[in-house]
């Protein structure tokens, strides 16, 4: 089966932060100090913009991670499973555009030091906890991807004008 048109992509979905934590952790722990070395984002070449439902790709040197959002609180990530120089087979117009985002390229060469899932804390019985972001704190950056509502944002809002009240961090790496 070919997700969103990219060869050899397996997306496995969580919904639940410590899961995806404990799932990735041995895998982030070995980036922790590396520098970013450049990312990729999938690109709309018809809409001359970023196709926000594909994932976002942060390149290490030693591994590539790769992120993605669905629906209300899934969250997928995978290590060095997509070939940027394959074609993505989807519409005939998508392709790979590197550091295309302010945020990306604001995080591009610096050291990594910490990743955290991020919930949002809710009143709701049903679901007090919704998986929002993987953060990415960098030396002097922080990096976010995050659940746009079935897709993916990417911000890189400092830390300190982050709301106070309805977040919670889950320590990765």
């Amino acid at each position: 089966m070919v997700v969103l048109g990219i060869e050899g992509w397996k997306p496995e979905w969580h919904h639940d932060a410590e899961a995806l934590a404990a799932t990735h952790r041995h895998m982030f722990v070995r980036l922790i100090g590396r520098k970013l070395r450049s990312s990729q984002l999938m690109w709309d070449v018809a809409q001359r913009g970023w196709f926000a439902d594909g994932p976002v790709i942060l390149d290490f040197g030693l591994s590539r991670v790769e992120i993605t959002h669905r629906k209300f609180d899934e969250c997928a990530i995978t290590w060095d499973q997509i070939d940027t120089m394959l074609p993505v087979d989807l519409y005939e117009h998508f392709d790979w555009r590197s550091d295309p985002h302010a945020a990306l390229r604001k995080a591009r060469g610096r050291s990594l030091r910490a990743v955290n899932v991020i919930e949002r804390t809710t009143s709701a019985d049903w679901r007090p906890r919704v998986l929002h972001a993987v953060e990415f704190l960098f030396d002097g950056a922080r990096l976010a991807v995050y659940n746009a509502m079935d897709e993916n944002g990417i911000t890189d809002v400092p830390e300190g004008d982050l709301p106070a009240a309805h977040w919670r961090r889950v320590h990765v790496a």
